[in-house]
């Protein structure tokens, strides 16, 4: 009979992963298994999968990344911190920077306060549109329009290693990004779709963003959103290199690097740890 498979579950800011390590798992990791893993009522329930540590001759570890959909995600600043954590907690890593590759490139990461808070190094922010993808010719896509529901909504994009569509409005709200979201995300000129944030300017230092990701829904929080949300407001001149940016789930705190390299902090909380029964995989979704 197989054996339970061992998980563990974290959360940062309300964004919930299950770390799941190749040799422990000891199956194929296909698209069904990673939507009823994650799904809420047949599954344990997350907001994605984080699956590693692999071996990598460039960096201390390789990291995969899935989205609750079954699809795989480049990059997510909440995983790599949380997938940070666990190497902590499982004494895999000490107080040095460790360089963690990813779908989406490599970053750096720190732990503080012992594994509570942590710093990640997320890489350079883009916004030309060969890089993001956007459809069109070849551009910075900043301020342009974006047409939703009959609403004319003006946008910028960038990525960080994953796609991303900034919505600039003078107030944010969990509707609008339900409501709106689901439909930026697909919109042809994002061929590989979009992550969306919907973003308030609040003062020079602090914004508020509302959360639509890619393959997941809607978010509580979001590393990598913070981050193209975050440059993006710098980028238009409207906030300045360190950034609070407030979301549901709580805050990450974003410096913007003179070349749009971006440094992100934020806290990850350990949930459970646990056995998968061999039994849940007798079923669907």
């Amino acid at each position: 009979m197989p054996s339970p498979i061992p998980f563990y579950k974290y959360h940062a800011l309300g964004n919930d992963y299950i770390v799941l390590t190749p040799d422990e798992f000891g199956q194929e990791l296909t698209a069904d298994i990673i939507r009823l893993i994650c799904h809420r009522n047949y599954g344990i329930g997350s907001d994605g999968i984080l699956y590693g540590p692999f071996d990598d001759p460039e960096s201390d570890f390789a990291l995969r990344i899935y989205n609750p959909d079954g699809s795989e995600a480049e990059k997510s600043g909440n995983g790599l911190r949380i997938f940070s954590r666990y190497l902590w907690d499982n004494g895999l890593i000490g107080d040095r920077p460790v360089k963690i590759k990813t779908a989406g490139g490599p970053v750096k990461a720190k732990i503080d306060r012992d594994g509570k808070i942590i710093t990640v190094e997320m890489g350079q922010v883009s916004f030309d549109s060969r890089k993001i993808p956007v459809s069109g010719p070849a551009r910075e896509v900043i301020n342009e329009t974006i047409e939703v529901k009959g609403q004319i909504l003006e946008y910028s994009a960038a990525t960080i290693g994953n796609p991303h569509c900034v919505v600039l409005r003078s107030e944010v709200s969990a509707d609008e990004a339900r409501q709106w979201g689901p439909l930026i995300e697909t919109d042809p000129r994002f061929p590989n779709r979009t992550n969306v944030q919907f973003m308030q300017i609040l003062d020079r230092s602090n914004i508020s963003i509302e959360i639509w990701e890619r393959g997941a829904g809607y978010t509580l929080a979001s590393g990598s959103s913070s981050s193209a949300a975050a440059a993006v407001a710098h980028r238009l001149e409207l906030c300045d290199q360190e950034i609070t940016v407030h979301m549901p789930g709580g805050r990450i705190e974003i410096e913007v690097g003179p070349d749009f390299a971006i440094s992100m902090t934020g806290g990850v909380t350990k949930v459970a740890t646990g056995t998968i029964d061999p039994e849940m995989f007798t079923q669907g979704v």
